[in-house]
């Protein structure tokens, strides 16, 4: 796995040659534009929205609409003027506790791993996070670009996080949405306990894409000049008819306390499988003594 990002990461006067690494991998179906007739890939071109006719990228400038059909022009100069001084030193300016950063603002993670000699140090400063539950909070220049970034603690690799800014943020005071006061406490108390009969650790193989998989199935079919066979999983009915929250809550709850008794069966039947009975063990041991008899 390449490197994208190779540098320093500081906090006090501790410094950690480190590389950054990508920690995620796209899994996206990708698609060419056509043409229905004979199947040729189409070209984009770059044409003038007045006259219609191409435009070389030589007559090309970059303009900020500031108001309707109003622009004015950035050149490069413009860009390299307004460019923060380049640096190879991602430094944590901030420690703050995990919990108190909204989860909006983290954006995509990279690993960070440690460069020949900084081995002793990367581990200081992980377990440093990990004890703390804090989460480091710095700014880092890459592609040309400065983000603002999170190094956290995932296992034993810290994990630089690309931050969304403050402003990027959309203020959920813009929104309308019920107060709490329109729950009572009974209901309350029961969607509690619905919610402690469905907890399950978190298995994120169990969430597949069932779309792309379908869509996989089609792709695999036509390539062998067959359709594909997609029978959709039955739909449980829903009942049309208007029911109060408590009955809906009632019948939720019904429903997760049968499924947490079969999987608690299921957990009995498994463990007296492994486990011999008592009464073959007392008879294999009576025969033992026979024979030392």
């Amino acid at each position: 796995m390449a490197s994208i990002w190779k540098g320093s990461l500081s906090f006090g006067l501790v410094s950690i040659p480190v590389e950054v690494r990508t920690a995620i991998q796209g899994d996206h179906i990708s698609f060419r534009m056509l043409h229905e007739e004979d199947l040729a890939p189409i070209k984009y071109e770059r044409v003038s929205a007045s006259t219609g006719d191409p435009v070389p990228w030589g007559e090309i400038v970059k303009g900020y609409e500031y108001d309707k059909g109003k622009f004015v022009i950035i050149t490069d100069e413009d860009f390299k003027a307004a460019a923060v001084e380049s640096s190879k030193t991602l430094e944590i300016v901030d420690f703050v506790k995990e919990e108190e950063i909204d989860p909006r603002y983290f954006e995509t993670p990279y690993f960070l791993v440690p460069s020949k000699g900084g081995e002793k140090a990367y581990a200081l400063l992980r377990e440093a996070i990990r004890k703390t539950g804090s989460v480091g909070i710095g700014k880092i220049i890459m592609r040309q670009k400065q983000h603002l970034a999170g190094i956290k603690v995932v296992g034993d690799a810290l994990v630089l996080e690309i931050m969304r800014f403050a402003n990027e943020l959309i203020d959920t005071t813009t929104l309308h949405l019920p107060d709490a006061s329109l729950v009572r406490p009974q209901e309350l108390q029961m969607a509690e306990q619905l919610v402690t009969s469905l907890a399950e650790p978190f298995d994120p193989t169990k969430y597949t894409d069932e779309y792309r998989a379908n869509l996989m199935r089609v792709i695999h079919a036509k390539m062998k000049g067959k359709k594909a066979n997609l029978k959709p999983e039955p739909e449980a009915e829903r009942d049309t008819q208007v029911i109060d929250l408590m009955t809906r809550l009632r019948e939720s709850l019904d429903q997760g306390k049968k499924r947490g008794s079969v999987r608690a069966t299921s957990n009995s039947a498994a463990a007296r499988e492994r486990k011999p009975s008592r009464t073959k063990a007392t008879k294999t041991a009576k025969r033992a003594r026979r024979k030392t008899a």
